[in-house]
């Protein structure tokens, strides 16, 4: 995985987005000032996305890159085919260090791409509410990890992941909001990034990166 996320260009142009950005907020124009140039990639393919995703749940850095070094030695040094990880059993992944919880999760993800019902084709031309909806599916699979799937492996222009709580604490203090931060309240801020709300999201990150340095 870590060698097979091979980089694509974005289908939209970076610098389009961080013009527009500039041009439509305030104050994003400020934050796109103090980080620089966009620097967004695309990055694999769903399938190998969505496995590398579940494998890094809830785990720090250096341990999720041991387990998958285990992981991929198991296998040859290759991700699994779906039909390899739908057969994978608790026992053989627990070898790796992989939870029975995430055993189960990485089946479910192997059975929906080698019953055909998920297929990285498809998934690249569907739209994001379909690739929501289809990838939502899979357990161990929410709606979070369906935004960081459309963000950062399919390259779409116009995610705003909602659920990640870096996203809301970075819009509080950028905007100097009050209050809980909602669905509602956080589409309302990120309204002028629109068709580039992917962008604006990291920004933000980005913006929250600077401060914390």
């Amino acid at each position: 995985m870590r060698t097979l996320m091979r980089k694509r260009a974005l289908p939209y142009d970076a610098a389009v987005a961080r013009r527009h950005l500039m041009r439509a907020d305030p104050v994003m124009r400020e934050i796109a000032k103090s980080v620089g140039a966009l620097q967004m990639e695309a990055r694999g393919k769903p399938y190998e996305a969505l496995v590398r995703s579940i494998l890094y749940q809830q785990l720090a850095g250096p341990a999720a890159a041991a387990i998958e070094r285990r992981f991929l030695a198991m296998y040859g040094g290759h991700i699994p085919t779906p039909a390899q990880l739908a057969d994978a059993s608790d026992e053989k992944l627990r070898e790796a260090g992989i939870s029975r919880q995430k055993a189960g999760y990485f089946r479910s993800i192997g059975e929906h791409f080698a019953s055909g019902g998920l297929d990285d084709r498809r998934l690249l031309r569907a739209s994001d509410d379909e690739v929501i909806d289809a990838v939502t599916r899979i357990k161990g699979v929410g709606r979070w990890t369906a935004d960081m799937l459309l963000m950062f492996c399919l390259g779409r222009p116009d995610v705003l992941p909602v659920g990640d709580l870096g996203i809301q604490n970075g819009m509080r203090l950028a905007y100097a909001l009050e209050g809980k931060m909602t669905p509602d309240v956080m589409t309302a801020v990120a309204e002028p990034w629109r068709p580039y709300r992917s962008a604006g999201s990291w920004y933000i990150w980005r913006r929250g990166d600077l401060v914390t340095l």
